[in-house]
């Protein structure tokens, strides 16, 4: 086994990962703050599952005896447009999956079958995450801004019976 080349890919999953991380936590922020809670969530949820992604990649370097580089790869995109959220989403996920395929690849080729696992298992989650995202942007392009006007409309309502504000 090559623990130096699985160690080298894992870290470079985790940047991929903490980019992800970083880019819906803030698109969910933005949405958040326009109200647009469904939607928001959704990019919460993402964002935490990537986390935990990030939890097995830095877990497995840490038993091959490598050492964690918690380094994004980009910085955060300003994003306001839901639509292009969704956009950028769908393209990250696809990239995921290609990438994680090609790291499957090369841990298997370095017999290192651990790692292809983990990078087999996380193709799966990147795959449904890219479901979720062309649904909604399916739905947005469907239903246009009456989609999203919805959410916040529902928003207004349990905040109006609940006599709270919002962020609350």
């Amino acid at each position: 086994m090559n623990r130096e080349k699985s160690i080298e890919l894992l870290n470079k999953a985790i940047a991929e990962e903490l980019t992800a991380i970083h880019q819906y936590m803030y698109f969910h922020f933005v949405l958040d703050d326009l109200g647009y809670d469904l939607l928001a969530a959704i990019f919460k949820r993402t964002a935490i599952d990537e986390m935990l992604h990030t939890e097995r990649f830095a877990e497995r370097i840490l038993f091959l005896g490598g050492e964690i580089e918690m380094k994004p790869a980009k910085n955060v995109e300003h994003i306001r447009d839901p639509e292009e959220m969704l956009k950028w989403a769908m393209n990250a996920e696809e990239e995921a999956v290609d990438m994680y395929n090609e790291f499957a690849v090369e841990a298997s080729n370095n017999r290192d079958a651990g790692t292809k696992q983990i990078f087999e298992s996380v193709i799966m989650d990147e795959e449904r995450h890219y479901d979720t995202f062309n649904i909604e942007y399916e739905n947005l392009k469907k239903f246009g801004l009456e989609y999203l006007s919805q959410q916040a409309m529902e928003r207004s309502k349990r905040i109006g019976s609940q006599g709270g504000q919002a962020g609350q």
